[in-house]
């Protein structure tokens, strides 16, 4: 085993390096902080309905595992994600978001938060229930705000399928580009960035690197994390044992090997009425609603480098890369792989010579296979190698409170890293 001094020499050599290359240390020759994060990190599980759920313990559970001193280069944090159509107790919400940023700032822990609406939006049957009027929110007109099998509103769907480890039920895919939906965002938005911009000025000097940043979408697509078999709506009053376990083929696109959605929000932005639907088509609709969520941010006080995005990107060099790029935040994408290695792929690499953001991030990640202490800690520093890279965020806590070697490996690549220079204030945000 490598020494942890070796170790440090090596790392400053490459990324000095590295950062030379690519422009992106300041005047003084120093690295700009990067953040290893982790997801439900600990304590899982956290729950953005119940603000006692986030407790002291956990954050602190994060210095015991990995001795990470405060003025590390590298320093490991956690993120949550708060899913603001999930409930409408809008109070309880805002007690949560609370309680998570200011255990993070008396634990001295660096946190990315999400604030999303794709997935667990069931708190929100007003802009979903268009079929079943014994059930809250019924509204026929609510057919509009979710997704179609076909041109036409008839074939509104009344559920849909995601698969994360195993296959899961879920209410039918918002129509992305909904007025109504684009409506919701904005406003769960406007009640929780306020708060993020507010804790992230009164941290001292020093201490404004505890704010790691916001993702204003979470692995956004149309059709994967959401799909729909065909005839998919009648199978929501049978047994969930005889739905399809097929799946989705991600490499088949645009209808990812199911049955093809995406036509409401084509139709209702205007991109097209009628024939086949492309990949450029559900491509335009993603980049416009991670736009519009990032812009919202951005008016509301946050500075580019603290606004990230989050799409997919599941068949090489696939559009979903490209509309993670906007003028208002800095892109992030998915990745999950046995060596992970972003200066390989392709459509990474065609986006940031899209961007002049300021930075980027590897917003969901998972190191799979080999799981030495070796092989991660060479997907760690694949991912980081890039000094723009502002941090890396693993899913879940569960992959690294089992895996020690991941923990090792983690330990190791921060000790490497160095000392950080201290920071001084946020930049100005990109939207007054």
């Amino acid at each position: 085993m490598k020494t942890v001094h070796f170790l440090a020499l090596i790392f400053a050599v490459f990324t000095l390096g590295v950062a030379a290359q690519a422009g992106t240390a300041d005047a003084r020759g120093a690295l700009p902080a990067q953040f290893i994060l982790i997801n439900n990190a600990p304590g899982q599980p956290w729950n953005a309905q119940n603000p006692e759920s986030f407790q002291r313990a956990q954050f602190e559970e994060i210095q015991r595992t990995f001795l990470v001193p405060t003025d590390s280069r590298v320093r490991v944090g956690v993120s949550f994600i708060f899913d603001y159509l999930a409930t409408t107790n809008d109070a309880v919400l805002v007690q949560s978001l609370r309680r998570f940023l200011a255990l993070a700032r008396e634990t001295d822990t660096p946190v990315c938060v999400t604030l999303s609406g794709e997935y667990w939006w069931q708190g929100r049957p007003d802009l979903w229930n268009w079929w079943d009027s014994d059930k809250p929110g019924y509204n026929p007109d609510n057919r509009e705000n979710v997704e179609w099998s076909s041109w036409s509103s008839g074939d509104a769907l009344k559920i849909a399928w995601l698969n994360w480890g195993r296959q899961i039920r879920i209410p039918p895919p918002p129509n992305l580009l909904s007025p109504r939906y684009r409506q919701a965002c904005r406003e769960k938005l406007r009640l929780l960035v306020p708060i993020l911009v507010d804790w992230s000025k009164a941290l001292p000097d020093g201490k404004k690197d505890l704010f790691v940043g916001l993702k204003v979408s979470w692995e956004s697509a149309i059709g994967v994390n959401g799909f729909y078999y065909t005839n998919g709506n009648s199978l929501l009053d049978q047994p969930e044992a005889n739905d399809p376990k097929t799946g989705i083929n991600p490499q088949i696109i645009p209808s990812r090997g199911v049955a093809q959605i995406g036509y409401a929000a084509v139709k209702t932005g205007g991109i097209r009425s009628s024939g086949e639907i492309t990949e450029a088509d559900l491509a335009e609709v993603v980049r416009r609603h991670v736009e519009d969520n990032a812009r919202e941010a951005a008016r509301l006080g946050l500075p580019r480098d603290r606004i990230f995005t989050h799409c997919g990107g599941w068949k090489t060099g696939e559009l979903l890369f490209d509309v993670a790029v906007n003028r208002f935040s800095s892109p992030g994408w998915s990745f999950y792989e046995r060596v992970i290695d972003p200066a390989k792929n392709i459509g990474v690499q065609r986006a940031l010579k899209l961007s002049d953001a300021p930075c980027w991030a590897a917003s969901e990640w998972l190191h799979q296979g080999d799981n030495t202490v070796d092989a991660w800690r060479e997907s760690i520093q694949g991912t980081l190698a890039d000094p723009r890279c502002r941090f890396l965020c693993i899913y879940n806590w569960g992959n690294v409170r089992d895996s020690v070697n991941a923990q090792q490996a983690i330990r190791e690549f921060v000790s490497a890293s160095g000392k950080l220079s201290p920071v001084v204030g946020l930049p100005e945000p990109a939207v007054k």
